[in-house]
């Protein structure tokens, strides 16, 4: 397992905090044993939380031409037919996934292909569960359209804890199933809109890998 680049600062930082926080106590409150032994624990809880967040853990990735492959980590929680009105402006499949805190935050490609749109959207930052959140939260879209002439939308978007959301791609682009396509401090959620009648192999709630699990085929 190896630590995301997009971590190396909030890393550096957090080692700051800690060291300039235990220099203070240990200057300042010396002689008070509990209060520096509560610091010392909870500076070793915060360096190994900040670390787990930012992990990109080594996988064996599942390819396939015709397979969507699931583009993060997270549970499944919705799987239903909803109206697309960004980019396709009709009805579509959507499948969003959730990240919490603890999953890995990489985002990867679903399918391999060529983007055919993108867009980046500052918003708020609703909770991620809230329905509302897809359209009014920060977030970006990405269109990805397969060889086969299938489109392929999925979105990045921001929650009550994510506050910063990182892409790889533009317009124009050649992308390959599995490589990043970005990056969700701090976990929230990405969605995915595939055409009516797309083979979905998921079921709500279900628990995800992202690079490994099949979403969906693509007839």
């Amino acid at each position: 397992m190896t630590i995301h680049k997009e971590g190396y600062t909030t890393i550096a930082l957090s080692v700051l905090f800690i060291f300039i926080i235990n220099a203070v106590v240990d200057y300042r409150y010396a002689d008070i044993t509990w209060l520096k032994w509560l610091i010392y624990l909870f500076s070793l809880f915060l360096f190994i939380t900040v670390l787990q967040f930012f992990r990109n853990p080594s996988r064996t990735f599942t390819n396939g031409e015709n397979l969507v492959i699931c583009p993060a980590d997270g549970k499944v929680v919705v799987i239903e037919e909803t109206e697309e009105g960004e980019y396709f402006k009709d009805k579509r499949l959507q499948v969003s996934i959730f990240m919490s805190p603890v999953n890995v935050h990489i985002n990867r490609n679903p399918i391999s292909g060529i983007v055919k749109f993108f867009k980046y959207h500052p918003g708020k930052y609703l909770a991620a569960w809230n329905p509302k959140s897809s359209t009014e939260n920060e977030r970006t879209t990405v269109v990805v359209e397969h060889k086969n002439g299938t489109p392929v939308l999925f979105r990045q978007i921001a929650g009550a804890l994510a506050r910063r959301i990182v892409w790889y791609v533009k317009e124009g682009d050649n992308v390959t199933q599995n490589k990043e396509f970005g990056f969700i401090k701090f976990g929230s959620r990405v969605d995915i809109f595939l055409p009516l009648g797309t083979k979905v192999n998921l079921e709500l709630n279900q628990v995800v890998k992202g690079g490994i699990t099949v979403l969906a085929e693509l007839s």
